[in-house]
């Protein structure tokens, strides 16, 4: 079974020059017949693994072509690809309240693997601001993540993507901060904290679940009060249901938060996880540690100095606070059990929200759009930039 950090060995996952958006535009030409691009426009984005540009063809359609980085990407690329094909149908289904990429079309790239065409879904990017506490938006989300997590796991094993039981994955996350370790860097407070909420297995009794794995408000789309498509699925396998939640734990408002994990426990049919959210805390600390390791292995000095701010700040957030398997857990967070009193039971959250650094924009992030050459003009102008 492949494993998602594999990505993280060379060569497979040294980067490759980044195309341009006109490139970009040319290879979804070539992956869906007749398609006719006038411009890009957002989301446009260049990161470790994709490279990522919004079209606008000639009937007024919007596109999104997604084009692995490396060859670690490219295969991640393959099982989301068997993945959205699930999922779609668990859409289609009734299983899933919000759409998901469906590719259209799929072009060969000159170094191997290929890239997607999809119709770039509705919706803007999560605003987390806009979260609060009641029935709207907030249990929305609650509700979309559950929905997920109570797909079948065969949903993910079938697509090829990596499975993993409890056990399995809190070794994973062992060697994980051993590597974090390794570096020298991490205030040794935090690796103890983080060995010490590893080596307690009674916070590791969970059932795994289908997980996304990189949720973030950039992956999440919403119109109005709706929660209307989740987007980017290379990361996703079975594991720890926690994983899903870590980003709202470290960055959405605090009386938002109740509203989302009592909406997320209600809508679970598994019933007990009473160390969900404290897991999710560790998620998201250690979060900062893998974007510390992303700095180092890419040879990224801002990226590093940036990582070791937030982790400094952490350190001192987290300076005197109960270990993270003492924290009792909040309202939702033991799925099904009576909702907690938050003034005495919430757990400590970092100071800082951020989790992995800077991100790309989302597609509802405002960016200008570029008119193109009519499409027919599209590949020999990307084999002249070669």
């Amino acid at each position: 079974m492949p494993e998602d950090d594999d990505r993280a060995a060379p060569p497979a996952t040294e980067p490759r020059p980044a195309r341009s958006p006109l490139a970009l535009a040319a290879l979804a030409t070539a992956a869906v017949s007749g398609l006719d691009v006038v411009a890009t426009r957002a989301p446009q984005s260049v990161g470790a693994d994709f490279e990522v540009a919004g079209l606008l063809d000639a009937e007024g359609r919007s596109w999104v072509v997604r084009s692995p980085r490396h060859d670690a990407a490219g295969a991640a690329l393959e099982g989301e690809v068997a993945l959205l094909g699930a999922l779609a149908s668990a859409v289609d289904d009734g299983d899933l309240p919000f759409e998901v990429p469906r590719p259209v079309g799929f072009a060969p790239l000159p170094e191997g693997g290929r890239a997607m065409v999809y119709r770039e879904l509705p919706g803007r990017a999560l605003p987390l601001e806009d979260l609060a506490p009641g029935p709207g938006l907030a249990a929305g989300l609650g509700r979309a993540v559950a929905a997920l997590h109570e797909l079948p796991t065969d949903v993910v094993a079938d697509s090829g993507l990596p499975v993993y039981d409890a056990d399995s994955y809190r070794r994973r996350r062992l060697a994980e901060v051993d590597e974090i370790a390794r570096t020298g860097l991490v205030p040794a407070p935090l690796l103890r904290r983080w060995e010490r909420a590893l080596e307690d297995v009674a916070l590791w009794r969970f059932r795994a679940t289908p997980v996304h794995g990189d949720l973030a408000a950039e992956h999440v789309l919403v119109d109005g009060d709706r929660i209307v498509g989740v987007i980017d699925f290379a990361d996703a396998r079975v594991a720890d249901p926690a994983d899903d939640l870590a980003w709202l734990v470290a960055a959405a408002p605090e009386d938002a938060l109740e509203a989302i994990l009592e909406a997320y426990a209600l809508a679970r049919t598994e019933r007990g996880d009473a160390n969900l959210v404290p897991r999710a805390q560790l998620a998201s600390e250690l979060a900062l540690g893998r974007w510390l390791l992303h700095g180092l292995r890419h040879d990224e000095p801002a990226v590093v100095e940036d990582a070791l701010a937030m982790l400094r700040e952490l350190d001192d957030a987290v300076d005197g606070a109960p270990d993270i398997a003492a924290q009792a857990p909040r309202s939702g967070g033991s799925t099904g059990d009576a909702p907690t009193d938050p003034a005495t039971s919430a757990p400590a959250r970092p100071a800082t929200s951020a989790m992995r650094g800077p991100r790309p924009p989302g597609p509802g992030d405002t960016q200008p759009t570029q008119e193109l050459p009519h499409a027919a003009h599209l590949a020999q102008r990307d084999d002249q930039s070669d």
